[in-house]
């Protein structure tokens, strides 16, 4: 069940304006009427009171210059301000046939200079939490009281949303008029849940190019001290040798495969179960790999 009361809407006469409804297993909707009527204040309460007077009590009473908000029952229970559709009580369709009476004319569109403010946007919260959706399932309003013929009652009885007045079967006013419809839901855009806290990253595995480590590997050793012929792929290796305790940190840095590299990638290759030609210091592929699955790097021939 959604909201029945609510927050911060004005309670208007007892509280009692309805009953139960007759086909509850139906999904919920929304009606939208206008009191042909002024707004403001003194039009609030005079046309509240005559609203309890005649027994044609809506769910609300809202005021689209001032943003004040008025509640007659809860809406959870049938209104009266809809005609029966011959055997059909109109008030009572769905789960809840929410029923708003704007204090405005079919004639001049409210939603052409009203003020919507947190009691507008209050009422459209209550409104989706019967799960109500922001659409007009019969197409806007009428422009024109000779426009109102969309009174389709299949799509009545099946479809959640909002409907004017004017598309209720058995009915014949066309209020609320030509009201823009994209501007009745931007005045209240659904709650964001928030700034989303954004997924750990998995950084991209580094890769080790094979032909650049050999490479360095057979010309490093005859250049100049800390002379380097591939360092970015070196230093994973240095870095690696190190970790598994064959480099001196003095030279696990330096991106250059001199023969202390060397000696240590040969050592590795031992530690591998390699033997004569095989360990010789330069690097191949299944040893490559080995060292890289144990020190988050990848290897590409």
């Amino acid at each position: 069940m959604g909201t029945t009361w609510i927050p911060g809407a004005e309670r208007l006469g007892d509280g009692s304006i309805g009953g139960a409804m007759d086909s509850p297993s139906r999904p919920a909707r929304v009606v939208w009427h206008t009191t042909e009527s002024g707004a403001g204040d003194a039009a609030f309460s005079s046309v509240g009171k005559y609203l309890i007077s005649i027994g044609a009590e809506p769910h609300i009473l809202y005021d689209p210059t001032t943003d004040r908000l008025g509640q007659f029952g809860p809406l959870g229970e049938s209104a009266r301000a809809l005609r029966n559709d011959g055997s059909t009580r109109t008030n009572r369709t769905g789960k809840a046939c929410i029923q708003i009476e704007v204090l405005a004319r079919a004639g001049t569109p409210f939603t052409g200079y009203w003020k919507p403010g947190p009691n507008f946007r209050a009422l459209m919260a209550a409104i989706r939490s019967w799960g109500v959706p922001d659409v007009f399932p019969m197409g806007a309003p009428a422009k024109t009281a000779s426009a109102a013929t969309k009174r389709d009652r299949s799509t009545w009885l099946s479809d959640s949303g909002h409907y004017g007045h004017c598309n209720v079967p058995g009915n014949d006013h066309w209020d609320p008029g030509a009201i823009s419809t994209a501007k009745l839901f931007a005045a209240a855009p659904k709650s964001s849940p928030g700034p989303t806290k954004p997924k750990p990253t998995t950084p991209a595995k580094k890769t080790v190019d094979l032909s650049n480590v050999i490479a360095a590997c057979r010309r490093d050793p005859g250049l100049p001290q800390g002379g380097t012929t591939h360092p970015a792929d070196v230093k994973l290796v240095e870095a690696a040798l190190r970790s598994e305790g064959l480099l001196s940190a003095k030279y696990a840095a330096d991106g250059s495969f001199g023969s202390l590299t060397r000696t240590a990638y040969k050592a590795w290759q031992e530690r591998l179960g390699y033997r004569g030609s095989d360990a010789d210091g330069v690097p191949g592929m299944a040893s490559l790999s080995r060292l890289g699955s144990r020190h988050g790097f990848g290897v590409k021939a």
